[in-house]
């Protein structure tokens, strides 16, 4: 599993020009499954990107969480994160998870979220989506559940 997340001062989705999801200060983390990613694999980065200290404190800090200022999350899944160019001008998404098995762990993902308290907005699944995000920093950190 392997997540973008951005730290936002506002961030929204649209798909056929209506906005279907909306947040204010938070993060937007774009979201890609591959083969094995399984509950653990959300479950770590879960509890990585709601506790990690990328909002500044008093003193200008990246000192605080998402859970710390109270932010939101507009999560939108990616298959193109596990987009691999190595080889050739196209790139292959043999590594990406099938959309059958990767719906069930996205949306999985988000009622975990919904679980720890945050406010989930989402894109649509599978839609030709348009996302527009104010990158505050900009500050773009990538994990992934596994090495």
């Amino acid at each position: 599993m392997r997540v973008v997340v951005q730290r936002s001062k506002k961030a929204s989705v649209s798909v056929d020009n209506k906005i279907v999801g909306k947040i204010d200060t938070g993060l937007t983390i774009l979201v890609g499954f591959t083969e094995n990613d399984s509950i653990k694999d959300i479950n770590y980065l879960v509890d990585k990107v709601i506790n990690l200290r990328i909002f500044d404190d008093e003193n200008h800090v990246m000192n605080k969480s998402l859970l710390d200022v109270g932010g939101s999350i507009l999560s939108i899944s990616q298959f193109t994160l596990y987009g691999d160019a190595r080889k050739g001008r196209r790139p292959s998404y043999d590594k990406a998870l099938s959309s059958t098995e990767a719906i069930k762990l996205y949306e999985l993902w988000n009622e975990c979220l919904k679980e720890k308290g945050v406010k989930v907005e989402t894109g649509i699944f599978g839609a030709d989506m348009l996302v527009n995000i104010e990158n505050d920093g900009p500050v773009t950190i990538i994990i992934e559940s596994r090495d």
